[in-house]
């Protein structure tokens, strides 16, 4: 559906160059929803802009379904950016109009009959779970609202794609939590292929199928979104998802002193990590079973992502020094990932 070849993007400030954008490319497919995530300043908004050519590129190919965005004429390309929905942080959403006259904006000159976009405007407003607002003003709505406004807006005129650009930042948590649910529900029902800029790792892990990771202007790692979590390996990355993981406490913990954290003479205290999506082994018993080992669980988050677990835990293995060597050989040719916290034996 979107195919991005050697995409830069130069700007000059002052007598300065600043590269935006530095040979960027990517495929996402039809039907797909996809995640472009980095910090402040890593390219992203930018890099979605040039998807609908509001920001075209110094130089590369923008390929929308099959149609090359950078040869056609403004006319054309005008026709071609209806295919293209867009939603925002601030919802951009104009004060002086209604719900239902916000959403109904974009079908001006759509050559549809006055009682043809008032069907319109009701369906997509029930889409949205916004039918009984639609003589509602965009003060007198809460912030989740106004995306869903926004989001109906961006759906007037039948897009394929929808650009989402930091679309829940400006939201509460459980707030985002329901727009997500939204989005994929629109990609459920719609095909619609969504495209999701953010700076939240949460927010990939919710809804996209893969993700694409930038900083200063360069992918610098692409993947489905359970391989990129279960093993990063770019370091802009390995932090990302450590932000969003409570099992990076536990170097604090331990050199806070915390109880019950800290291994005692013997013990080693580990971090497990799953690196695979088909782990159904009850790996912790076993191990301990097969090794004659106390194995006891300091922290655990695992949750579901990409439809596999993912996540891990801490453990304090405890026994004999040669039997934690084997169970820790073992565990890596399980292909887990075992990081060796505290040893509070001879170290390896």
């Amino acid at each position: 559906m979107i195919e991005l070849t050697d995409i830069v993007k130069t700007f000059q400030a002052g007598a300065k160059q600043v590269d935006a954008l530095r040979n960027v490319s990517l495929t996402i497919e039809d039907g797909e929803i996809f995640g472009i995530i980095g910090f402040s300043g890593a390219g992203k908004s930018t890099l979605v802009r040039c998807i609908n050519l509001l920001g075209r590129p110094t130089s590369g190919s923008v390929k929308i379904d099959g149609t090359d965005l950078m040869t056609l004429s403004s006319k054309d390309l005008r026709e071609e950016r209806k295919k293209i929905g867009m939603i925002f942080q601030h919802f951009n959403l104009m004060p002086s109009r209604t719900v239902f006259g916000n959403v109904a904006f974009p079908l001006k000159g759509s050559g549809l009959s006055g009682e043809e976009i008032q069907k319109k405007v009701r369906k997509l407003l029930s889409l949205v779970d916004l039918s009984d607002k639609e003589n509602a003003y965009p003060s007198e709505l809460s912030g989740g609202q106004k995306q869903r406004v926004a989001i109906a807006r961006a759906l007037a005129n039948d897009p394929k794609i929808l650009l989402s650009d930091e679309a829940t930042s400006a939201l509460d948590p459980q707030t985002t939590s329901s727009i997500l649910q939204l989005l994929k529900k629109l990609n459920r029902e719609l095909g619609i292929t969504i495209v999701v800029i953010t700076h939240e790792m949460e927010v990939i892990k919710e809804i996209c199928n893969r993700v694409a990771v930038m900083e200063d202007g360069a992918v610098v790692e692409l993947g489905d979104v359970f391989d990129v979590f279960a093993d990063p390996k770019h370091s802009l990355t390995k932090n990302f998802i450590r932000t969003t993981s409570n099992l990076s406490k536990i170097e604090q913990m331990v050199a806070d002193g915390v109880p019950g954290v800290t291994p005692e003479k013997g013990e080693v205290l580990a971090k497990l990590s799953y690196r695979q999506k088909d782990v159904s082994e009850p790996l912790i018993s076993t191990t301990a079973k097969e090794f004659s080992l106390d194995i006891n669980i300091i922290l655990a988050d695992v949750e579901i992502v990409g439809g596999a677990p993912i996540g891990g835990t801490v453990v304090i293995l405890h026994g004999d020094s040669d039997r934690i060597d084997e169970a820790v050989k073992y565990l890596r040719n399980k292909n887990v990932g075992v990081e060796v916290i505290k040893d509070a034996r001879n170290p390896y």
